[in-house]
């Protein structure tokens, strides 16, 4: 059995194998962790949907959503966040937001998201050899989520760099990238540009959202609340997007027949998006800490334990998915969970899915030739599942 914390082990051949003898014989999978303390792994289905839908025992506010305990002096940043907020807190602060990441809402933004990936896809085909990661899915979730928040356009390339560092932190190759705290640089940046935008006319975007409203207390966001929720939604929103492009882009190229079947026919392309977002979930694992006493799965979970919930293994689930390590574009239902479920439903959902749908049109429709053109590279991670490198050469 692999080590489930180890990121170098995600890089390894034997995940998807290991997972599910561990669903089959240990579905509730104690893991040592070296220097801290351990953690219960959650890998069936209905296991991680019952966590997930019981904040009141299973806390993100208790000890973050890392396995690694956070740095008692950056706890209480960490709080600030969306991501670590329990009931009734996180609905206070989700619920002025989720009307903006609507489906209607997003929905308008079709023609802009599709003149923005015909414009990348030329670019990419006229150079020859990309780096499908950086040089075409970065920057389309970069500019589409900078576009929500009312961002610079020529702040993109920036903030997509920060945010690829501070998600690729256990892959020396991304640190090394950028010898500065690319999570803090991004805060510091969201503190100067909320007050820059205090000082302009009103907008229609998130960032006129997030200052305008009032939250806990009947107060507003401070400075400092406003750079942690900024982290959050922008490099989620850069990293999901990229990596379920990327990802997506490398599981066509390695089954070239289900391509042909979405050349042929575009009413394939929704439920090819599920699929990748099932079989190649950009997200690992989110960690939950025990509130109390309780039972999961006939193991004894303590107060203060931590629990994580690994989509990775759920959404492969043969409880669930009939033939779970088939990629199949035409799977139907897919009830993966990959956007998570219960009250973190993932806030971006429908601007990831309308960027994929919108950007596979494109693709199939405008390139007869989509090929690796040297060998891609995982990221080394155990939290984030995606390529660091790509290389892609495209062909009219």
């Amino acid at each position: 059995m692999g080590d489930l914390h180890d990121p170098a082990w995600y890089l390894g051949e034997d995940v998807h194998q290991t997972f599910a003898e561990l669903r089959r014989s240990d579905p509730v999978h104690w893991q040592d962790m070296p220097g801290e303390p351990g953690y219960w792994a959650v890998l069936g289905y209905a296991d991680v949907v019952h966590v997930s839908r019981h904040p009141e025992m299973y806390s993100s506010w208790l000890g973050g959503v890392l396995l690694e305990d956070p740095d008692p002096a950056t706890l209480e940043d960490t709080r600030r966040m969306l991501l670590a907020m329990d009931p009734p807190q996180h609905t206070a602060y989700r619920k002025p937001l989720v009307p903006h990441f609507g489906a209607r809402v997003i929905g308008r933004m079709d023609q802009q998201i599709r003149t923005r990936c015909r414009a990348l896809l030329a670019a990419a085909a006229e150079k020859g050899d990309v780096d499908f990661c950086h040089d075409v899915a970065g920057p389309l979730a970069s500019e589409t989520i900078g576009e929500i928040m009312g961002l610079p356009h020529e702040d993109a390339p920036m903030i997509r760099r920060w945010a690829d560092i501070a998600l690729g932190g256990q892959d020396q190759e991304v640190v090394d990238s950028n010898p500065g705290n690319a999570a803090l640089d991004m805060v510091v940046y969201a503190i100067a540009w909320a007050a820059q935008r205090r000082a302009m006319p009103r907008q229609e975007d998130v960032t006129a959202l997030l200052l305008e409203s009032t939250f806990e207390h009947g107060e507003p966001m401070s400075d400092v609340e406003f750079g942690s929720f900024f982290f959050q939604l922008v490099a989620a929103g850069n990293d999901t997007t990229r990596t379920l492009i990327s990802s997506g882009t490398g599981q066509l190229i390695g089954h070239p027949e289900q391509m042909a079947a979405m050349r042929d026919d575009a009413g394939l392309v929704p439920s090819a998006v599920e699929e990748m977002l099932r079989f190649c979930n950009p997200v690992h694992y989110m960690r939950r800490t025990a509130t109390g006493d309780t039972e999961l799965g006939d193991k004894q979970i303590q107060a203060g334990d931590k629990v994580a919930v690994y989509y990775t293994s759920a959404n492969r689930d043969e409880a669930v998915f009939a033939d779970p390590q088939t990629f199949d574009i035409r799977r139907t239902p897919n009830s993966h969970l990959s956007f998570g479920i219960a009250s973190h439903f993932c806030l971006g959902a429908h601007v990831a899915r309308l960027q994929a749908r919108v950007f596979f049109e494109e693709l199939l429709s405008g390139y007869s030739t989509i090929e690796l053109s040297d060998t891609p590279a995982k990221v080394r991670s155990n939290l984030t599942n995606g390529y660091r490198r790509l290389p892609v050469r495209l062909g009219r």
